[in-house]
């Protein structure tokens, strides 16, 4: 694929071309990476205006650490740490969740080998099929933004129906089943200390389908030969109602504090949670979900696996709006009902950057 420099625009850029020819190699990022490049394709080129904005202000905020060692006994202590991250931040991670430090090893290893099996091999899953449980891609909104992320993507659907294993590469089929078996359970702890923060029964969040369905991403972020141009990933919140994430040792995962960008450092067999739009929808913004994006690197490749909570491929009838117990004079509701997969289609359609999608759900604009 031959791209413009980094000199400006070429005359002869052609962005839907350029952006044809990647997809059509079905080799993503990683492709662009063994083919030799040094300079970054003009379709992963931000915006001069938003480089010159993106002044980086050192900060000394510490992002949470909850241990859930004591969930077990009296949760009250957990209950409010989780009440009070949830509450500022959006985002916080755990230690002592359950999850085994083998089975965290071993998906991280699982998503590295299937990014780096044969581009032949891998190509067979590269699809834009909303309606695929298992698809390989790269920037599902690559059509509709204005720069291209550096990163590939394997979209694993595993509930609420359960994905046939067969439907998984070899080399990532055990790992990835596990990890979803735990992660599920993990879920289910952290949604009952959420019903409890929001002053609800345990019992609350998973009664309504939020923890219904989940899927995991298995993201490959390779080195890039110029960093400082890009972004893995584009500042966005997250749509559904929670997100889980294993991340790797490299880092470069930050999130939108008090208009600051916070690293986000990878903690020892700790798991990242943060609230997604939907929850803090229901909550009605008591819980905050937070943006973050994921920073380019000359280090690679970075492999991260986030499991969220919501029901992409599954219409549902369910109807989410505020929680009616949270509501009172005091505190009317801020956003209209809605069905999760009419909010899924904005979000997606939108794709990553610019305003949240609750903007568009707010009853008064």
């Amino acid at each position: 694929m031959s791209v413009a420099g980094t000199g400006g625009v070429s005359k002869s850029y052609n962005r839907l071309q350029q952006l044809k020819s990647f997809d059509e190699s079905k080799a993503g990022v990683k492709g662009l990476v063994d083919s030799g490049i040094t300079k970054l394709p003009q379709i992963f080129i931000r915006p001069p205006e938003e480089l010159a904005a993106d002044n980086q202000t050192p900060s000394q905020f510490t992002i949470p650490v909850i241990d859930l060692k004591g969930v077990s006994g009296d949760r009250s202590k957990v209950v409010a740490a989780v009440r009070e991250a949830a509450e500022t931040v959006g985002l916080f991670q755990v230690v002592n969740h359950g999850v085994p430090l083998k089975v965290l090893e071993e998906t991280l290893t699982a998503a590295r080998q299937f990014h780096e099996l044969p581009q032949e091999v891998k190509g067979e899953y590269y699809t834009r099929d909303k309606m695929k449980k298992v698809k390989y891609g790269s920037n599902f909104d690559l059509y509709r933004t204005r720069y291209a992320n550096w990163r590939d993507t394997l979209l694993c659907v595993m509930g609420p129906d359960p994905l046939h294993p067969q439907e998984l590469h070899l080399v990532c089929r055990d790992a990835i089943m596990e990890y979803s078996r735990q992660i599920k359970v993990l879920g289910s702890l952290l949604f009952g200390l959420l019903s409890e923060a929001l002053g609800l029964n345990p019992e609350y969040l998973e009664s309504i389908d939020c923890a219904k369905g989940h899927s995991i991403l298995c993201h490959y972020y390779p080195p890039c030969p110029q960093p400082e141009l890009t972004l893995g990933t584009t500042k966005h919140s997250d749509p559904g109602f929670l997100t889980i994430l294993l991340q790797d040792h490299i880092g470069g995962l930050q999130v939108l504090w008090q208009n600051q960008w916070i690293n986000v450092p990878p903690v020892h067999a700790a798991l990242v949670v943060n609230i997604g739009d939907m929850l803090q929808l229901i909550s009605n913004d008591k819980l905050k979900s937070v943006e973050h994006r994921v920073v380019a690197n000359h280090r690679g490749p970075r492999v991260s696996v986030a499991c969220f909570f919501t029901l992409d491929n599954y219409p549902s009838q369910r109807i989410y709006g505020p929680i009616k117990e949270l509501l009172s004079q005091d505190n009317p509701p801020l956003y209209r009902d809605t069905l999760l997969q009419d909010f899924n289609a904005y979000y997606y359609n939108k794709g990553l950057g610019g305003n949240s999608a609750l903007y568009h759900f707010l009853l008064q604009r």
